[in-house]
C-alpha cells in the first residue's frame, strides 16, 4: 500500500493518489490513471521525457532497487545520476533522486514526485553516454586494436569470475559458484575467439579504467569481504553484475564511437553476447531477491 504525491509547476495543487505497490504498476502508469499530467512519448525507458525526482518520506529505509540498463544509460546521459548513485542502487539498495517514471515500479512505501511537466520534451540522446564523453578521446579505429582491447576485458572478467567463484565455493554457495565458473569459461571462449580472429594482440593493452571491474567487486580488493565468510548469494551476484555490466557498456562504447564499419559490428556482435551475460545475472538476483523476500515473510508469519 503506497500513497504517491504529485507535485508540478503545471498543476494547480499537490495531488496525492493512492497506489497498490506489488502490481508491477509504474509511476508513469499510476499518473495516467489519475489524470496526472507526467509528460512521456516512448514509455519504453529510451527517450528521457518521463523524467522524475523521486522522494522518499523514509531516505533511510532500504528495498531492492531495480534500475534497468536502458534507465541507467538516459539517466546518465541526462547527467541525472552519478557512479556512485549507481553504486549505492546496487550495492546498498539506495534509490536514486531521479528517475524515468515509465521505469520505476511502485513499492510499499509513500513517495514524492516531482516534474517539470511541458518543460521536460522528448530529447534525441547520444548512442550511449560515452559516445558523449569519448568523443576526441577512446576512438578504436582498427580490428588489431578492437581485439587488444577485447582480449583484456574478456580475460580480466574470467580472472574475477574464477575469484567470485572460489569464494562463493569456500562459502557453501555451490550454485551460484557453478553459475560463475560458467561465466568465467564463457570469458575465456570469448577470449579464445579473439586471439583466433585478431591474429596478433597487443600486450601493451590495458582494460580502460571506466569499464574495469570495480575494486570491491571481488574479495581479494575488498577487506570487507576477505572477513566475510558468510558471503550471501545476493552480494556475490550483485558484485558480478556489476563487473559484467562493465564490459557491456565497454563494447557498446566502441560502437558508439568508432568510425570503422568493421570494428562496429565486431563491437556489436560482444554488445549482444555481454547483454546476455547481464540479463542471466539479473534472473538470478531477482530470484534471489524473490526468495529472501518470501523466507522473511514465512519467518514473521
Amino acid at each position: 500500500m503506497a500513497n504517491i504525491t504529485f507535485s508540478s509547476p503545471v498543476m494547480a495543487k499537490d495531488v496525492t493518489v493512492y497506489a497498490v505497490a506489488g502490481d508491477r504498476g509504474t509511476i508513469l502508469a499510476v499518473a495516467k490513471a489519475h489524470k496526472i499530467p507526467i509528460p512521456f512519448d516512448c514509455q519504453d525507458g529510451e527517450c528521457g521525457s518521463c523524467l522524475v525526482q523521486v522522494e522518499h518520506f523514509n531516505p533511510k529505509a532500504k528495498s531492492a532497487v531495480a534500475l534497468t540498463e536502458k534507465e541507467k544509460e538516459v539517466l546518465r546521459q541526462l547527467g541525472k545520476i552519478s557512479k556512485d548513485e549507481i553504486a549505492n542502487a546496487e550495492v546498498n539498495d539506495i534509490p536514486p533522486r531521479y528517475r524515468l517514471a515509465c521505469q520505476c515500479f511502485v513499492r510499499n512505501e509513500d513517495i514524492m514526485v516531482r516534474f517539470e511537466g511541458d518543460k521536460t520534451q522528448p530529447q534525441k540522446l547520444a548512442v550511449t553516454h560515452a559516445a558523449a564523453r569519448f568523443k576526441g578521446g577512446l576512438e578504436i579505429a582498427t580490428l588489431p586494436e578492437f581485439f587488444s582491447y577485447a582480449a583484456k576485458v574478456e580475460e580480466d572478467a574470467a580472472l574475477h569470475y574464477d575469484q567470485l567463484a572460489k569464494a562463493m565455493a569456500e562459502a557453501g554457495n555451490s550454485a551460484v559458484a557453478k553459475l560463475f565458473a560458467q561465466l568465467a569459461d564463457f570469458s575465456r571462449l570469448h577470449l579464445a575467439e579473439v586471439k583466433s580472429r585478431a591474429g596478433n594482440i597487443d600486450p601493451g593493452k590495458s582494460v580502460p579504467p571506466d569499464y574495469a571491474w570495480p575494486d570491491h567487486a571481488t574479495p581479494e580488493r575488498a577487506a570487507v569481504w576477505a572477513s566475510d565468510t558468510t558471503m550471501t548469494r545476493l552480494g556475490g551476484l550483485k558484485a558480478a553484475l556489476q563487473g559484467e555490466r562493465r564490459g557491456y557498456e565497454f563494447y557498446r562504447a566502441v560502437e558508439a564511437t568508432t568510425k570503422s564499419p568493421e570494428v562496429a559490428a565486431a563491437a556489436k556482435e560482444f554488445v549482444g553476447e555481454e547483454a546476455e551475460h547481464v540479463r542471466i545475472l539479473e534472473a538470478w538476483i531477482t530470484q534471489e531477491e524473490w526468495s529472501l523476500k518470501h523466507a522473511r515473510a514465512a519467518e514473521n508469519a
